[in-house]
This record gives C-alpha cells, sequence and structure tokens, in this order.
C-alpha cells in the first residue's frame, strides 16, 4: 500500500475540567525528525510519546503539539513580585554601568515579563494515571486520522505514478518502427558512401559482418527488456503491504539507467525525441517518489 509522506490529524478530548488538543503534522523527509511543544504537564512523558509517534508515521519531519485550555480560572497565572523587582533592579543597574539611553519603565516592564520564573502558575499540577490514559488514546486518535490522511494521499499518489509508468511503456513502444528501419538506413548509407569513392574496392560479405557487428552495438532490445522489468518491479512495490518510498526511489535510477543507454544508442534524431519524453516521464515519478513514505 502507497502512503503519501506528508499528512495532518487532529484530536480533541475532555478530562475534568480540561479540554486536551493535540495536533499532528508530516512533511517530506528523509529521516524521522520530530519537533515537540507539549503541555508542562506532559513533559515528563515526551520520551514516550515521540515513541507513540515514531512506531506510527515511520519517518518524516514531524510537527507534534498537544496543549490544553481550561474551564475554569483557577489556576491562572501570576506574576513572581519579589522576583520580577530583582530583575529590575540588576537591569537598572547595567544600565546605569554601560550608560546610553535610558530604557523607559515600560519597555522595562515587557522585557522583564518574558524572563524565568516571573509568571507562575498557582499551584504546581501531577499527572494522574487517568489523565494520561486519555492523553494517549487522544494522541493515537491524532495519528490514526494523520494516517488516513497519508493513505488518501498516496492513492493519489499512485494513480500520478500508473499514469507515468503508462506513458514510458508507450513511448518504448513507438521506439521500435524506428528501431527496425533503422538497419536499412544504415545500410544504404554506408554503401552509397562506398559508391562515393569508386577508386575503393571492398569485400561485400566482410561489409555484411561489420554491418552486423555496428547494429549489434546500437541494439536496444536488452535495455527494453530490462526497462519492461523495472516498470513491472515498480508496480509490485506499490502493491506491497507496507510502503516503500525509498525503494521506488532506487528502482526510478534503475529505469533511467536503461533510458539513458537506449539514448546514447539512438542514432535517429525520431527515436532521441521519444528518448527525451521517457526522460520527462521519469523526471516527474522521481519528484513524486519523494513524497512517497
Amino acid at each position: 500500500m502507497l502512503l503519501s509522506m506528508t499528512g495532518y490529524g487532529k484530536s480533541v478530548a475532555t478530562f475534568q475540567d480540561k479540554t486536551i488538543h493535540v495536533e499532528v503534522k508530516a512533511l517530506n523527509s528523509k529521516n524521522f525528525d520530530c519537533q515537540t511543544r507539549i503541555a508542562p504537564i506532559y513533559r515528563e512523558k515526551e520520551m514516550e510519546l515521540r515513541r507513540m509517534i515514531q512506531d506510527s508515521v515511520i519517518r518524516g519531519k514531524i510537527d507534534f503539539s498537544i496543549w490544553i485550555e481550561r474551564e475554569t480560572t483557577s489556576d491562572a497565572q501570576t506574576i513572581n513580585i519579589p522576583m520580577i523587582s530583582n530583575y529590575y533592579e540588576q537591569l537598572r543597574k547595567v544600565e546605569a554601568e554601560i550608560g546610553g539611553d535610558s530604557v523607559s519603565t515600560a519597555d522595562m516592564m515587557k522585557m522583564l515579563v518574558r524572563m524565568p520564573g516571573v509568571l507562575t502558575v498557582g499551584e504546581v499540577e501531577s499527572l494522574c494515571d487517568e489523565e494520561w490514559e486519555q492523553v494517549c488514546k487522544t494522541v493515537n486518535e491524532a495519528l490514526k486520522e494523520l494516517e488516513d490522511f497519508r493513505r488518501q494521499e498516496g492513492a493519489a499518489l499512485r494513480l500520478k505514478f500508473e499514469e507515468k509508468l503508462d506513458n514510458i511503456a508507450r513511448l518504448m513502444k513507438e521506439i521500435e518502427p524506428w528501431e527496425q528501419s533503422r538497419v536499412e538506413k544504415i545500410r544504404q548509407r554506408l554503401t552509397d558512401n562506398l559508391a562515393a569513392l569508386p577508386e575503393v574496392e571492398y569485400d561485400k560479405n566482410r561489409l555484411e559482418q561489420e554491418l552486423i557487428y555496428y547494429i549489434e552495438k546500437l541494439d536496444i532490445s536488452e535495455e527494453k527488456q530490462r526497462l519492461t522489468n523495472h516498470l513491472k518491479y515498480f508496480r509490485d512495490t506499490m502493491d506491497e503491504p507496507q510502503s516503500q518510498g525509498k525503494k521506488l526511489g532506487f528502482i526510478a535510477q534503475e529505469m533511467g539507467r536503461e533510458i539513458n543507454t537506449t539514448g546514447s544508442k539512438s542514432n535517429q534524431a525520431e527515436m532521441q525525441n521519444i528518448v527525451v519524453q521517457m526522460k520527462d516521464e521519469l523526471e516527474q515519478i522521481k519528484e513524486q517518489v519523494l513524497n512517497a513514505l
């Protein structure tokens, strides 16, 4: 099953007088990179939350947030007056020593409220088992929503891949008529060039042998067969139970090698034009495969 690496999930739950909000966003990344914003009461469980997230999303750039809204104001923040006074005196002393323009009291207060420990909560909360169980449930619901989002995006991604694979297979078929006709063109060109040199005698049997050797060097049968196998392997990989974005990227690289070799052996403008179209289709696959998990 093909999954997209991008996605979004959200879940909300209530516990006593709290409303617990969980959001998780996922973007492209080769590895697991998780940025968290966690409410203070749940920070002791950060490592456990990270394990839950990684087990679910596997890899990607993750932005995870969990915060609380309260129905009551009993835990409203208060100002630690002794601490803010101490900060104020120290800053005024520094200001007097270094000189310069005096900072207004209003501007000073804006700085002071950002200092550590100035704003405090009335009571220190403790996390009970019942609340943590509710938090885990809410996080899992958000992760499930993220997975559903990835699955929907993955289905759309698969349709794009199928279209591009079909186009490459079609273009490969379009090469065949030109491939067959170029044999006679090569033979005729060599014969005409030799006829233009009447003083030169040549063995026609040897010419046929050299012609066969030359044509074998330009033969693309193996490249077409390998490319066909890669196209099938790409489709089979998309059908695997687990999303295999990295593996699809490797297969796309192998497809590129066969298309490039075909282009290097194409000594006709018509064949080269088709190869350019194949490269364009493959490049779009490579761009989109970066979005696959």
